[in-house]
């Protein structure tokens, strides 16, 4: 029997999302085309838009559906970097950003951007303080909602707010957080000018049981950004290209289920967590919970263990039967410590010892039973 402990790389789909994908499968027709077939596809994709802004907390026409976190993410920072005023050039960048954003502000830092780094504190928080002096005279800022690795939930509405003081866009990716934490982005952008403050939010269809291949960029009616593809008029011209209506169906059903449960869902899963915490640190007591122990996902348990190489460990819990990760599943099979774990000031030994253990839907009791009966066979034959 396998047990699934890796939701935050990518969530079982969801029934409803399957159901509604099949169903919008069978209509026949480009939503751009004119013709009766057309229009039937366009009424059902807007009708997708519709109902995935009324969950997202923003208007329609800020919807903007995209084939997940990472095509959401570089059209946002490259459409907001190539659309900067003149004479800026600074990109904020806090140190701990999931890889999607610092891979995309190192190629933009090929094109003559500035990179100013905001440090994270040993909980892995961004220094609010820090992120708001970096801003002056910014092109454009950019900041994780919570940590996908350590799941350290992040003051998103002060990020937003100093943004929006200092007259700065700002893009939140929100692909770890949006499904498990209560986010509006009409409330979290306030009174913003415009142009300024939040104006862009990332979110992944596959992480809250949607298909894998959909997403949303969430670009404020008030957002310069630059297309990265060309093609069309599509989508407000933010992308191009022929729309993914069955994809955009699935995806609004997902997004209202995961919202409907999300108190629910996130009571137990943090239940659940914190009785895998509990037992590991009993059972191994050398071990530690890295992030922030209380401002967290619910369903992130992000864990040290001091001598044991992560990528072993992960091995003997897959022999198992524990699917469990070291990190992004971005990263996968790169050989390298967490970038996440060096940015919170540890030791680069520590950054190659740590496992990341994420609950969902389909997370039991039975789950958190067999990692804390493999757990401390695995760690020691780690250490050896």
């Amino acid at each position: 029997m396998r047990h699934y402990l890796d939701h935050a790389a990518t969530t079982p789909l969801r029934a409803g999302a399957r159901d509604a994908w099949i169903a919008a499968s069978e209509i026949v027709g480009n939503a751009s085309s004119t013709h009766g077939s057309g229009q039937a596809a366009r009424r059902l994709l807007e009708d997708s838009r519709e109902r995935a802004a009324a969950v997202i907390g923003c208007d329609p026409i800020e919807v903007v559906f995209t084939s997940g976190g990472t095509e959401s993410i570089n059209t946002a920072l490259r459409g907001l970097w190539r659309s900067r005023p003149a004479g800026t050039a600074a990109i904020v960048l806090p140190d701990a950003e999931h890889h999607a954003t610092m891979d995309t502000v190192a190629a933009l830092e090929r094109e003559g951007a500035q990179v100013r780094s905001v440090r994270v504190d040993a909980l892995g928080r961004i220094d609010v303080p820090l992120f708001t002096g970096a801003l002056r005279g910014a092109a454009l800022a950019t900041a994780l909602v919570a940590n996908n690795e350590v799941g350290t939930v992040n003051d998103a509405p002060a990020l937003s707010f100093a943004a929006a003081a200092a007259g700065v866009p700002l893009h939140l990716d929100a692909v770890a957080a949006f499904g498990h934490l209560p986010l509006a982005f009409r409330e979290l952008r306030g009174d913003a000018p415009a142009g300024a403050g939040l104006v862009a939010m990332s979110i992944a269809g596959h992480k809250i049981g949607a298909p894998v291949g959909t997403g949303v960029l969430v670009a404020a009616r008030s957002a310069r950004i630059a297309p990265l593809l060309h093609g069309g008029s599509h989508q407000r011209g933010l992308r191009a290209g022929t729309q993914d209506v069955p994809g955009a169906a699935a995806l609004a059903v997902a997004l209202e289920e995961s919202d409907a449960e999300r108190e629910r869902e996130s009571t137990r899963l943090a239940a659940l967590r914190d009785r895998l915490v509990a037992g590991v640190l009993a059972a191994v007591p050398s071990a530690s919970l890295l992030g922030d122990p209380i401002g967290r996902l619910p369903g992130n348990a992000h864990l040290l263990f001091p001598g044991a190489v992560g990528e072993s460990l992960l091995f003997l819990l897959d022999m198992a039967g524990i699917s469990a990760s070291t990190g992004s599943a971005c990263q996968a099979g790169v050989a390298e410590p967490s970038h996440v774990v060096l940015a919170m000031g540890r030791r680069e030994q520590d950054a190659r010892s740590v496992l990341r253990f994420t609950l969902g839907s389909t997370s039991t009791e039975a789950d958190i039973a067999a990692v804390l009966a493999a757990i401390p066979d695995a760690v020691a034959r780690a250490s050896r």
